[in-house]
C-alpha cells in the first residue's frame, strides 16, 4: 500500500483541543443503549440509505456521523509505519486480511479521546470471539510532545484498553507521525507553549483487501457509549466477509419516545424532598439553564470519586449551570453524612423508593442525565463522569459558560 495524493477531502472534519489546562469543544452526548431516545441533534446525517447496508438504523448511523465511501470509487487506505504501545512494530499491512478501525488519538487527552476510549471497549464487548480476533482497533499518536511506545502503553492502561488482545496504538518521531497524519489527511495542529495538540477525529473503516470502506466520527455522539460502541462494532463486522459476520451484540438507538426519558425526550420535571431541610426541589425552576441531573447513593463507590469532580465543577461554573443530586433509595443519614463529607453544595434531594431513577431507567449508579434549558434530554450517562469530561460537555452544550480549570 502507497500514501496517495489525491485523497478525497473529509466531510465535517472535527477538531479537538486536549491536553493539561485546554478542553474544549465538541458535542458529547451520552447515553446507555436501553434507555436512549434519538441520536445527537448535531450528528451529521449519513447519505441515502446508505445506513441500511451498514446494518444500522438512521439514528445510529447518524450518532456515528457515517459517511459511507460508496461515492468516492475504491480508496486505498495509506501505509502505517510505526511503533505500538509494546515497542513492536506496527504497520496497517500486518493486518490485511482483517478489518481494520483507524483513528488519530492523543495520548494525554483527558476528556473525548478518553470517552471514545469507552466506545471502543463497548464494541470489543459487542464482538464474538470469532469476530474480535479478525477486527483490529488501531489508533496512531496526535501527540509529538509525548511520543513514546510508554507513553501510549500507559494512557492504554489508563483507560482500559491494554487488556483488549486487539488495540493498537502506534507511535513515533515527530516526523514519522507528521507524515502518517498528512498520509491519512487528517489535520494535526501544535501548541509547542502548552504542549496541546488539535486533531481531527474521523474514523476509517478499512476492510480486509485494505480499502477504506466507511468514514465515521467520533465527534457528537461519540460518547453515546452503548450505541455508539454498538455502532462501530456493527460498521467493522459489517466489512469483513459475509461468511465471517457473527451477531453483533447490542442495540442501535431507538427513536424517541412522546413522554419519555430517553435522548430527546422532554420528561416532567423531577420534584423530590429536599436532602436536607423542608421542602421540595424541582428542575421546572431550573428552565433556562442546562441542568446536571446525578443520581448517586452512600453505597455507590464509584460515587466517591465522582462527587468531589462535580462538587468543584458546580463552585467553578458559578451557578450558570444547575446541578440537582438526586440520592436513590438510601438511608436519610447515611446520605448526609456522605454529602458532608465531600462538600457538596449543590441542591440534593431523597428518591427514597427510587422512583425517580426508575422513571429515568437507572440501572446503576452513579448515573447522569443533563437536560436542556427546555427540559429536554440531551444527554444520559452510565457510570462516573470526571471533571474534565463533565466540564467537556458543559463546554461544549453552552459556549458561553466561563473557563474552568483542569
Amino acid at each position: 500500500m502507497t500514501d496517495h495524493p489525491q485523497r478525497p477531502p473529509r466531510r465535517n472534519a472535527w477538531m479537538l483541543w486536549t491536553g493539561a489546562g485546554v478542553v474544549l469543544a465538541l458535542v458529547a452526548v451520552l447515553i446507555i443503549v436501553a434507555m436512549t431516545g434519538a441520536g445527537s441533534a448535531g450528528a451529521a446525517s449519513s447519505g441515502g440509505d446508505d445506513y441500511l447496508r451498514a446494518g444500522l438504523n438512521k439514528p445510529t448511523a447518524d450518532l456515528l456521523a457515517l459517511d459511507p465511501m460508496t461515492d468516492e470509487g475504491t480508496v486505498k487506505a495509506p501505509t502505517v509505519d510505526l511503533t505500538d504501545e509494546n515497542g513492536a512494530p506496527l504497520t496497517l499491512a500486518q493486518f490485511r486480511g482483517k478489518v481494520a478501525i483507524v483513528t488519530v488519538n492523543d495520548d494525554r487527552c483527558t476528556d473525548e479521546c478518553a470517552l471514545f476510549a469507552q466506545d471502543i471497549q463497548a464494541a470489543d464487548k459487542d464482538l464474538t470471539a470469532a469476530e474480535r480476533a479478525d477486527i483490529a482497533f488501531v489508533s496512531i499518536n496526535a501527540n509529538p510532545y509525548y511520543p513514546t511506545p510508554a507513553d501510549e502503553l500507559a494512557w492504554s492502561t489508563q483507560h482500559g484498553l491494554s487488556s483488549l488482545s486487539n488495540w493498537h496504538y502506534g507511535t513515533g518521531t515527530p516526523a514519522q507521525l507528521s507524515k502518517t497524519w498528512n498520509a491519512w489527511g487528517e489535520p494535526v495542529e501544535l501548541d509547542a507553549k502548552t504542549r496541546t495538540v488539535q486533531h481531527g477525529t474521523d474514523i476509517f473503516v478499512v476492510g480486509p483487501n485494505g480499502d477504506e470502506v466507511d468514514l465515521a466520527q467520533f465527534g457528537d455522539g461519540s460518547a453515546d457509549t452503548a450505541p455508539f460502541g454498538h455502532g462501530l462494532a456493527q460498521l467493522a463486522v459489517d466489512a469483513l466477509p459475509s461468511s465471517e459476520r457473527g451477531h453483533v451484540a447490542g442495540s442501535d438507538l431507538p427513536a424517541p419516545l412522546p413522554g419519555g426519558t430517553g435522548v430527546g425526550d422532554t420528561p416532567p420535571a423531577v420534584t423530590l424532598p429536599k436532602l436536607t431541610g423542608a421542602g421540595t426541589v424541582s428542575t421546572s425552576s431550573d428552565r433556562g439553564k442546562y441542568t446536571v441531573l446525578n443520581f448517586w447513593a452512600s453505597s455507590c463507590s464509584a460515587c466517591t470519586t465522582e462527587m468531589p469532580d462535580f462538587e468543584r465543577e458546580y463552585s467553578e461554573l458559578g451557578g450558570k449551570v444547575a446541578f440537582l443530586g438526586v440520592d436513590v433509595s438510601d438511608a436519610t443519614d447515611a446520605a448526609r453524612t456522605f454529602a458532608a463529607k465531600y462538600g457538596v453544595s449543590y441542591p440534593l434531594v431523597s428518591d427514597t423508593k427510587g422512583a425517580t431513577a426508575g422513571r429515568f431507567r437507572v440501572t446503576g449508579l452513579p448515573y447522569t442525565v443533563i437536560l436542556s434549558p427546555t427540559g429536554k434530554v440531551l444527554i444520559r450517562h452510565p457510570g462516573a463522569f470526571t471533571h474534565d469530561e463533565l466540564d467537556f460537555v458543559l463546554d461544549d452544550l453552552d459556549t458561553s459558560l466561563p473557563p474552568t480549570t483542569s
